[in-house]
């Protein structure tokens, strides 16, 4: 059946012609162009659906960036999307991104709408630090907390630590609790490298301490790294300024280019043209940034947190260094720099882990699952009343 003849098909037609897919609704920070690591999350997965004919939406539940204003009206908006699509698709399976910090004070009242009107709705963990962010709020909101997880249909998680949390401090059971590692859309295999010219370190995510980029400058303006050719991007949002002062102030002149935030157009380009990926970061879920490394070939450099042990091996996918340790970090870059050979072997073993664990065909088949898992007639709660 051709394309635009299916897209002309009742909604209930083309959901049993594939036997299975049901419409999602993704509700997330952002959306998928403001949305950091869990926007282009999303970007990827509403691109491969799109490419199955399968109704992926993606609803912004906050604006580009918070506002006293404008971030309570995407909120309602988002709850009112909710509601009217328990009436209009009462099939939909509502697909609900949590972090911490505001993103989970947004979750608290979608979460509420979903149960309140029977939406089958999933809750989708990504945070670097979920156990400390809830026990630092009080005693009441981590009960409820704890009750928007327990009340969801499932709760994906990226890793291990992430179930640990879900099960033990905040009591979702075990069979509601689902492992799936981030995936990334697959960029191609690399083309050749050029013979001449200087190595390229590429760096993605927000410019911020916690993402370890003072450490970052420290290292490549360490005399291990000065006295090598290399040039380095370091791509993101945040204080975008003070780095590039920062790095001034170590004599990092042009080798250190800040362009800010970039899109995914922009930082698939980069990451065609270069050769490290490098994210020294003090906490993290499971850091898109190696996984689209990976993806992309390049030889990964970063450090044992989150579900990055789960992930990587340390000398035959990627090289793990110390948290805040620059010196640690420069010697790891410099061996890469001196050694083509090992760089080679690395994003060979990178690239073909990506597509064994991380491509996207695969993701896509394990969340289509799952949603189908929780498609069993549900009571249309609007309809009782």
């Amino acid at each position: 059946m051709k394309q635009a003849e299916r897209r002309r098909q009742p909604l209930a037609g083309r959901i049993e012609e594939r036997r299975g897919p049901v419409p999602v609704v993704h509700y997330c920070p952002g959306g998928r162009e403001h949305g950091g690591g869990i926007g282009r999350m999303v970007g990827g997965i509403q691109d491969a659906a799109g490419r199955e004919g399968w109704l992926h939406a993606v609803v912004d539940t906050r604006g580009p960036r918070w506002s006293w204003v404008g971030s309570p009206a995407r909120l309602m908006m988002a709850a009112a999307n909710l509601v009217w699509a328990r009436v209009a698709t009462p099939e939909c399976v509502h697909h609900i991104h949590v972090a911490g910090r505001g993103s989970t004070a947004r979750k608290l009242v979608l979460a509420a709408v979903a149960r309140g009107v029977g939406c089958r709705h999933v809750l989708h963990l990504h945070d670097y630090d979920y156990a400390a962010d809830v026990l630092r709020r009080p005693a009441w909101l981590q009960r409820r907390i704890a009750a928007m997880f327990q009340a969801a249909d499932r709760v994906i998680v990226l890793g291990r630590r992430d179930r640990d949390v879900l099960m033990r401090q905040l009591g979702v059971p075990e069979d509601r609790v689902a492992t799936l590692p981030n995936s990334v859309p697959d960029p191609g295999a690399r083309g050749p490298r050029p013979p001449d010219g200087p190595t390229t370190i590429l760096f993605l995510g927000r410019l911020s301490d916690r993402k370890g980029v003072p450490e970052l400058l420290e290292a490549l303006a360490h005399p291990e790294m000065l006295s090598r050719s290399w040039r380095a991007v370091l791509a993101g949002d945040g204080p975008v300024a003070t780095y590039r002062a920062r790095a001034a102030e170590l004599g990092l002149g042009d080798r250190v280019v800040m362009p800010g935030w970039l899109g995914e157009a922009e930082v698939d380009a980069l990451g065609k043209e270069a050769d490290i990926l490098v994210l020294p970061s003090h906490a993290e879920g499971l850091a898109m940034a190696v996984l689209e490394g990976l993806a992309q070939g390049l030889a990964v450099v970063t450090t044992r947190v989150g579900a990055h042990e789960e992930v990587l091996q340390h000398e035959v996918t990627g090289l793990f260094v110390p948290v805040g340790d620059p010196d640690a970090l420069a010697q790891a870059l410099a061996r890469l720099l001196d050694d083509p050979a090992l760089r080679a072997r690395l994003s060979s073993a990178g690239r073909t882990l990506y597509q064994e664990r991380f491509g996207i065909d695969g993701y896509m088949g394990r969340l289509e699952r799952l949603y189908r898992s929780l498609t069993a007639p549900k009571l249309n709660v609007l309809e009782a009343r």
